[in-house]
């Protein structure tokens, strides 16, 4: 699990006991039906496998607007997955055509002119306050370079490393993506909305259509955060990589939080609800906990920050010329601090020699790295990438499992061929 500073701790332990005291408010979802959630996420269920497609075939994804040509992506479900190797020849931000798509349902395209957020709820000193695109953008703005990670990227090497069963879509290490979001900052809007010091929640929701898990009507997509995180570093981003946010990431106006787990990063914002009570969704109750041995019954707290990862910018069984140079490239990144420095491995393990960082390691993005490597013999290698941040934490050789998938931080074994 990855450690979070003491605030969101605090936060953190307050909401589970609410929860399991049965204090906090259901946010449009019967109290029954996130009972029933939390039940069904303590059982592993079978992984969502790829959607098959021939090479370099065309393909679409009904719901997704934007084209996913299989040299960058892989179908997963209702997500498209970016080909890691297909971000070696980008530099430190992902172009939105390779940025890995996410959605619940669809991508809703929306009319930037009649858009509007709507900021509301007792947490408020007034009324509710609507803002315009034009408004919006006409607020003081703020750039910041951060990536979006999904919480169960990597979760397919619990079953495929750790011989764990997990349920969830079988990410391997693409969905994530790093990019340069402009935006105004969520506290300006709410202070300009009326705040007040009575308030404890901040609920965004998304335009996207309705959830219906297994027959039970979740709602929209939304998430509550704390007031004192959406105080601090969060975007309201209408702009990615300079050009106006596209369909699937979150047009007109998504929300941008820095170093935690993608849910929280509401695509499609269209209201923001102000709390002067706790709230809970299906997001941050049967969802978005770690649920399994060494858990509570009712989960952990709900997840907030990232963990920490690397990947080859390789395919899967690449294959290397022996007695040649070759430059392994790839990237790592941490939720908790800068990554401070990254190990290699092209003997499964056996050795390790540092990688050479492309990058100054920044709060909230990855570092790009190089290894050079001679392959010795012919046949099959295992290559290996582990990194190290500045709050001292090392990727482990395994992971704690949790029946869904999500955080998974250990070594991944990277398969070669060598020629």
């Amino acid at each position: 699990m990855t450690s979070v500073p003491p605030s969101e701790a605090v936060y953190d332990r307050l909401r589970l006991g609410q929860w399991s005291r049965g204090r906090a408010r259901s946010a449009g979802i019967d109290r029954r039906d996130l009972l029933k959630l939390v039940a069904a996420a303590s059982v592993a269920a079978p992984l969502v496998p790829a959607a098959a497609s021939p090479a370099r075939a065309a393909q679409s994804l009904a719901g997704v607007v934007k084209p996913l040509p299989p040299e960058l992506f892989t179908i997963r479900g209702t997500n498209a997955e970016t080909n890691f190797a297909a971000l070696r020849d980008t530099g430190l931000l992902t172009p939105a055509d390779r940025f890995f798509v996410r959605n619940h349902t669809s991508t809703p395209v929306l009319d930037p002119d009649s858009w509007k957020l709507t900021v509301w709820g007792s947490g408020l000193t007034g009324a509710p306050a609507d803002f315009t695109y034009e408004a919006l953008r006409a607020l003081p703005s703020v750039t910041r370079t951060a990536f979006v990670e999904c919480a169960g990227n990597g979760r397919s090497f619990f079953t495929t490393q750790q011989n764990q069963p997990v349920g969830g879509t079988a990410w391997t290490l693409g969905a994530i993506g790093t990019a340069r979001w402009r935006g105004v900052r969520l506290a300006d809007v709410l202070r300009r909305a009326g705040i007040g010091r009575h308030a404890v929640d901040v609920l965004p929701r998304g335009l996207d259509a309705e959830v219906v898990s297994d027959g039970t009507n979740l709602g929209r997509v939304r998430r509550p955060l704390p007031v004192a995180k959406a105080l601090d570093d969060v975007l309201l981003a209408y702009e990615m990589n300079g050009e106006p946010l596209p369909p699937d990431h979150g047009a007109p106006v998504r929300l941008i939080v820095p170093s935690w787990v993608g849910i929280a990063n509401i695509k499609w914002v269209g209201d923001i609800e102000v709390s002067a009570e706790p709230l809970l969704s299906p997001w941050n109750t049967g969802l978005y906990r770690l649920f399994g041995p060494g858990y509570p019954p009712e989960g952990s707290a709900p997840l907030s920050r990232q963990t920490l990862k690397s990947a080859f910018e390789l395919a899967q069984g690449a294959t290397f010329t022996a007695h040649r140079g070759h430059l392994l490239t790839g990237r790592s990144w941490s939720g908790g601090a800068p990554v401070r420095s990254v190990e290699v491995s092209t003997d499964g393990g056996g050795t390790w020699r540092p990688a050479r960082l492309r990058d100054e390691p920044r709060a909230g993005s990855w570092v790009r790295w190089t290894a050079h490597w001679v392959p010795a013999a012919v046949g099959p290698a295992v290559l290996l990438a582990r990194a190290t941040d500045r709050s001292g934490r090392t990727q482990p050789a395994t992971t704690a499992h949790n029946t869904q998938g999500y955080l998974f931080d250990a070594v991944v074994r990277h398969p070669v061929t060598v020629v």
